[in-house]
């Protein structure tokens, strides 16, 4: 895997031998996202995409147990210019979308409040794990914005149009026990639990067949975004790109001889 730095905002550690986990550090501010943080992200979303090497799922996670992400540092941006402004949020979108497209999948333990671009954050991820004290918004529209790193496509695809829109224009919080009801998360564990549980779901992951499981990622990631019939096509040349694969060939032979197969993302 290509390298990766040390971050002024961000901490990496493998939590197992392909599982990369990755904390928002800015605990003192609620995990902000600022621009240092935007250029953080992006720089470790980029070199996973290029070169994943051993990291095989990515568990995303805030530092602390009470915030898993604020949203934009506010703070950072009071008196911004327009042209500042629209810079940052350049970058920022920059970052969003190369964690929304990153083949390797990526879980999100929402371990406390993930509010405004923290909450389009966890959206980009490929599902969320939450604690039981959490509590969610997107809040934009309460001061004179809008959700604009995903929000309002991501939202309404994971939970229904009627019921996002809601959301978005009142700008209330909701818990997490709703959150579970309406499909926003998959899963809720008490506060000290859900990132054990995002950790033994990516070893999980981890431990099937990885080009097979980048190829679902792709499947249904754009495949939802055509219409059927060209979906199934879609899938198909997603399937027949695995036929040839050495993990193909020793799935195949563990089965048969009884034993836990060995991937080597071949």
């Amino acid at each position: 895997m290509t390298s990766i730095p040390t971050y002024e905002t961000v901490i990496t550690a493998l939590a197992s031998a392909h599982v990369l986990l990755v904390t928002l550090n800015r605990p003192q501010v609620g995990n902000a996202l600022n621009t240092q943080m935007g250029r953080d992200l992006l720089d470790l979303w980029s070199r996973l995409t290029e070169d994943p090497g051993d990291v095989r799922c990515v568990v995303l996670t805030g530092a602390g147990d009470k915030i898993f992400c604020a949203g934009g540092d506010l703070k950072e941006r009071n008196g911004m210019s327009r042209q500042a402004w629209q810079r940052q949020h350049e970058l920022f979108e920059r970052q969003y979308w190369t964690l929304a497209d990153l083949p390797t999948p990526v879980i999100a333990a929402v371990n406390g409040h993930a509010y405004a671009g923290g909450l389009e954050m966890a959206l980009c991820c490929d599902f969320i794990y939450a604690s039981s004290s959490a509590r969610f918004a997107l809040t934009e529209v309460t001061l004179g914005i809008m959700p604009g790193a995903g929000g309002t496509q991501n939202l309404p695809r994971a939970i229904g149009e009627r019921r996002a829109k809601e959301i978005i224009m009142t700008g209330k919080p909701f818990d997490a026990a709703q959150a579970l009801e309406w499909g926003l998360i998959n899963q809720l564990h008490e506060p000290a639990e859900v990132l054990a549980a995002a950790l033994e779901t990516a070893a999980t992951i981890a431990a099937n067949a990885p080009l097979s499981v980048r190829q679902v990622k792709k499947s249904i990631r754009y495949g939802g975004q055509m219409e059927l019939r060209t979906a199934y096509r879609f899938e198909v040349e997603a399937y027949n790109h695995l036929i040839d694969t050495e993990d193909r060939m020793e799935g195949v032979r563990a089965f048969n001889e009884k034993r836990k197969p060995v991937f080597n993302g071949r």
